[in-house]
């Protein structure tokens, strides 16, 4: 899943961010200041920031200078209520990768952030492929051959999971905290999870030259081709 670090201190702003990006199905981490912001940006992978610049306990322009001297590439979109060009050539001067001026339309932020998430990553990391399946994490899409396979939001998450442990088994212990964000495995989500994987195993070997997700009794499931 893309994982995107919004920093903001407007509440309602970064509120009003984070559903849009949620809606588009990104993982959102918010941070309210610029210490924590920092602290994740540094802590934690992201696969782009979201950046204000005045922030309370360190600046964004402070925050991003850092972030670079250290290494850390992530790309990095600011947020800024400053207009001037001084100021965006700072900003860009200091490894922003784009610049967003406020008041902006949510629109117009998605697909910035879009581009960046394309310009960010090599095109083989937004994408995951088992034979002849694809998924682009970006557009949301599943393509298996010549056949768009429409999934639900649960439905992607499991296969994209699937596809990152490609070859190796995934427990439901796995599936339970990873996925449904649950740490405590429980025979009713065992159910549940069971449901699911039968619905996205239709969907994904319906049509296809061959099984890619299989079913290891008693243990979990595996996505690789040929039997496990």
């Amino acid at each position: 899943m893309v994982r995107v670090l919004v920093v903001e201190d407007e509440r309602k702003l970064a509120q009003v961010l984070a559903a849009a990006l949620e809606a588009e199905h990104y993982d959102v981490v918010v941070a309210a200041t610029g210490e924590d912001g920092f602290y994740r940006a540094n802590a934690e992978r992201f696969d782009l920031v979201v950046l204000d610049l005045m922030l309370p306990g360190r600046s964004g322009l402070e925050i991003l200078h850092t972030l670079r001297e250290r290494q850390i590439d992530t790309p990095v979109l600011i947020l800024t209520a400053r207009d001037g060009v001084d100021d965006r050539v700072l900003g860009l001067d200091r490894g922003a990768d784009d610049y967003l001026v406020k008041p902006f339309a949510l629109p117009e932020l998605l697909a910035r952030i879009r581009a960046l998430l394309r310009r960010g990553r090599p095109s083989d990391q937004l994408r995951l492929k088992a034979a002849d399946l694809e998924l682009d994490l970006v557009a949301r899409r599943v393509i298996r051959g010549e056949r768009q396979i429409e999934l639900t939001t649960r439905e992607f998450d499991l296969l994209e999971y699937l596809l990152r442990h490609q070859g190796h088994l995934v427990s439901r212990e796995m599936l339970a905290r990873d996925v449904w964000k649950e740490p405590r495995r429980a025979t009713p989500l065992d159910n549940v999870i069971d449901v699911q994987m039968t619905r996205l195993r239709k969907k994904v070997d319906i049509d296809g030259p061959a099984r890619l997700i299989h079913t290891v009794r008693g243990v979990g499931f595996v996505l690789r081709e040929g039997e496990p």
